[in-house]
C-alpha cells in the first residue's frame, strides 16, 4: 500500500509561519510533528481521546460517580446537621419563655423596662425560674456541675469606678473606667435583690439532643451558656431586656444505644468510600495538570529554539486546565469534610459548622465543574468561553463601580444613619444599597425615612434617585454590554475559524483527525510506520521548495 499526504501547509517567501524561518532537519520536523500531536491529544475532549487512542473516559465516569455520592452525603449531612439547629433554636425559644416574665414571641426588638420595680421583679422571676428548674422545663434540662456541686448563676453588674451626675445643673464627673462585679447564686440559694441592678445573668444548662436517636445517630451531649443583658448604657430610662443562647456541643461521656450501630457502620463505609473516589480523582487529575507543565515547557523551549520567542502568557495558562484545579481543590476539601464527619459520626469531634463549610464548598465546586462536560456541546461552550474572555473586563469594571458603591455607603451611613434604620451600620447600608441595585425594596426605602429634618429628607432624596438612576440605568447596563460585546466576538472567531493565538496557529498545522490512527503511534516512533509529509530544504535561496516525500509499506 501507498501513501502520500503533505502534513504542512505551503507558505510563500512572505507568509510562511515563524517556526519556519530557518532551516531544520528532518528529524526535527519529525519532533516537531510529534509535539504538536501530542499538545492536540492533550487538548482533545474525552469521546476524541477514546477515538484517537481507545482511552477510556475513567475521569469523566468517575466524576458523574463522585458527584452522584458526593451528594447524597451532603443531603445526609444536611438532614442531621437540621436537626442540630433545630434543636439549637428550639432551645433558645424555651429559655426566653422560661426565664423572661411575660415574654410573647416576636417581642424580642420590644422587650424592655421602665421601672426600678419591674428591673427587680424581672430579676427575682429570673432566680426563681432557674431555682426551680426541675419543676417548670418539659426538656431534658440540668444544671451544670463542677465535681459534686453545682454551678452557680452570675449576676454581674458593670459600672463606673467614679462618677456624679447632676442633669438639673448639666454638671457630671465621671471615670471613664469600668468596673466589674459579680454575684453568685447557687439554684437552692435565693437571696434578695433589692439594691442590685445587674448589667447581665449568665448560668450554663446541659441538654441531650434526643431526636437524632430516631435517625439511628448517636445523639450529642449540649452546654447552653445562657446569658441576660439588662442594657442600661445609654441612661435614657429605658432598659433593653436581651437572652442570648451560647451552645458547644461535646460528646456524651457514657452512652449505650441499641439499634443504631449497623446504620452508623454503613455510614461511616460511605463516607470511606467517597474519601477513596476523592483521592483517586484528585490523583487523575494531579496527573493531567502535570502533564500539562510538561507540554507547556516543551513548547516553550521549542518556541525559544526555533522562532527565538518567548511564548505570551496566554498561550502558557492555555496548558493550565483550571477546571482539573478546581477539582482537585474540590477532592481536598471533600476529603477534609468527609473525614470530619466521620468524626462527628464517631463522636471524636462535634465540629458541625467546620464540616459543613468543607462539605458545602466541596459540593459547589463539583456541581460547578459538571460545566466543564457541558462545554463540549458547541451551543454550551461559547457561554463558557464568553464567561472566561469577559472575566478580566468584569474585574475592572467592578472595581470601578465598587469605588462609587462604597462612596454611597460610607455617605449615606453618616447622614441618614440617624433618621433611617437601613442606614443605621455600614453593614445595613451596603445590604439596602445592593437590594435597590436588584429593585428590592424600594418603595419602603423612601417611604421610611424620618422627615424630623428637612434638609436631610431632601438630602435623602437626592442621594436615593441618584443611586437608583447611576447604578440601575448606567452602571449595570454598561456591565451587560460588556458581556454581551464579548460573546458577540467570540461568536464571531467560532464562525471565521480563524486561530487567534500562536498557540492556534502552531496547532492548526496538524490536520490529523483523532480517529486516523496517527495517535495511536509511539511518540519517539511517529513517523516510521505511518507517515507522510512535505519538507522544505533549502537549496542555497532565500525561498523555500517543497519535496514531497513518499513512503512505502
Amino acid at each position: 500500500m501507498e501513501e502520500s499526504t503533505d502534513l504542512y501547509a505551503e507558505y510563500e517567501t512572505n507568509g510562511h509561519p515563524p517556526w519556519a524561518d530557518h532551516h531544520q532537519s528532518g528529524e526535527d520536523l519529525d519532533n516537531v510533528d510529534c509535539l504538536r500531536r501530542k499538545i492536540k491529544y492533550y487538548f482533545m475532549n474525552p469521546c476524541e481521546k477514546f477515538h484517537a487512542r481507545g482511552r477510556k473516559p475513567w475521569k469523566l465516569c468517575l466524576q458523574i460517580i463522585k458527584i452522584a455520592i458526593i451528594t447524597m452525603q451532603l443531603v445526609s449531612f444536611g438532614l442531621s446537621n437540621q436537626m442540630v439547629v433545630t434543636f439549637r433554636e428550639e432551645n433558645l425559644m424555651t429559655f426566653k419563655h422560661l426565664f423572661l416574665k411575660d415574654y410573647v414571641d416576636g417581642s424580642m426588638d420590644t422587650y424592655a423596662v421602665y421601672r426600678q420595680t419591674d428591673v427587680y421583679d424581672h430579676l427575682d422571676y429570673i432566680i426563681q425560674q432557674y431555682g426551680h428548674l426541675h419543676n417548670t422545663t418539659v426538656g431534658n434540662h440540668e444544671y451544670e456541675k463542677d465535681g459534686a456541686s453545682y454551678t452557680p448563676l452570675s449576676l454581674c453588674q458593670s459600672y463606673y469606678r467614679n462618677g456624679t451626675i447632676y442633669p438639673g445643673n448639666e454638671t457630671f464627673e465621671i471615670d471613664a473606667q469600668v468596673e466589674t462585679d459579680c454575684l453568685d447564686v447557687y439554684p437552692m440559694y435565693h437571696p434578695s435583690l433589692r439594691g442590685v441592678l445587674p448589667d447581665f445573668e449568665l448560668f450554663v444548662l446541659k441538654a441531650i439532643n434526643l431526636q437524632t436517636v430516631r435517625h439511628r445517630e448517636l445523639p450529642d451531649c449540649y452546654d447552653f451558656t445562657v446569658m441576660i443583658t439588662f442594657n442600661n448604657q445609654a441612661h435614657s430610662g429605658r432598659i433593653k431586656i436581651d437572652l442570648e443562647n451560647d451552645v458547644d456541643i461535646n460528646e456524651c461521656r457514657d452512652w449505650k444505644v441499641t439499634g443504631a450501630c449497623k446504620n452508623i457502620h454503613l455510614t461511616l463505609l460511605f463516607d470511606s468510600l467517597i474519601i477513596i473516589t476523592c483521592i483517586i480523582s484528585f490523583t487523575l487529575c494531579m496527573r493531567s495538570v502535570l502533564t500539562g507543565i510538561r507540554l507547556q515547557n516543551e513548547y516553550t523551549l521549542y518556541c525559544r529554539k526555533h522562532t527565538g520567542k518567548d511564548v505570551p502568557w496566554s498561550d502558557k495558562l492555555e496548558f493550565v486546565n483550571g477546571w482539573y484545579i478546581l477539582i482537585i481543590v474540590s477532592d481536598t476539601l471533600t476529603i477534609i469534610g468527609s473525614i470530619l464527619k466521620i468524626d462527628i459520626q464517631t463522636k471524636v469531634l462535634t465540629s458541625y459548622d467546620v464540616c459543613s463549610i468543607f462539605l458545602g464548598t466541596g459540593t459547589m465546586f463539583v456541581w460547578i465543574g459538571v460545566i466543564r462536560y457541558m462545554g463540549y456541546f458547541k451551543k454550551y461552550n461559547i457561554l463558557i468561553l464568553t464567561l472566561r474572555a469577559a472575566f478580566p473586563n468584569v474585574i475592572r469594571f467592578i472595581c470601578c463601580a465598587g469605588i462609587i458603591y462604597l462612596s454611597y455607603c460610607f455617605c449615606g451611613w453618616i447622614v441618614l444613619g440617624p433618621y433611617h434604620e437601613k442606614f443605621r451600620t455600614l453593614n445595613t447600608v451596603s445590604e439596602c444599597l445592593f437590594s435597590l441595585i436588584n429593585g428590592d425594596d424600594m418603595f419602603p426605602t423612601f417611604k421610611n425615612m424620618k422627615q424630623k429634618s428637612s434638609l436631610v429628607w431632601v438630602f435623602s432624596r437626592v442621594y436615593l434617585y441618584t443611586f437608583v438612576s447611576l447604578f440601575i440605568y448606567m452602571i449595570l447596563s454598561l456591565f451587560i454590554t460588556i458581556i454581551t460585546d464579548t460573546y458577540d466576538t467570540i461568536k464571531q472567531q467560532q464562525q471565521s475559524g480563524t486561530p487567534t493565538t500562536e498557540l492556534q496557529r502552531f496547532l492548526s498545522e496538524c490536520n490529523d483527525l483523532p480517529n486516523s490512527g496517527v495517535y495511536r503511534l509511539k511518540e519517539d516512533n511517529c513517523f516510521l510506520n505511518f507517515c507522510s509529509c512535505s519538507r522544505y530544504l533549502w537549496f542555497g535561496s532565500r525561498h523555500w521548495n517543497r519535496v514531497s516525500l513518499q513512503f512505502v509499506q
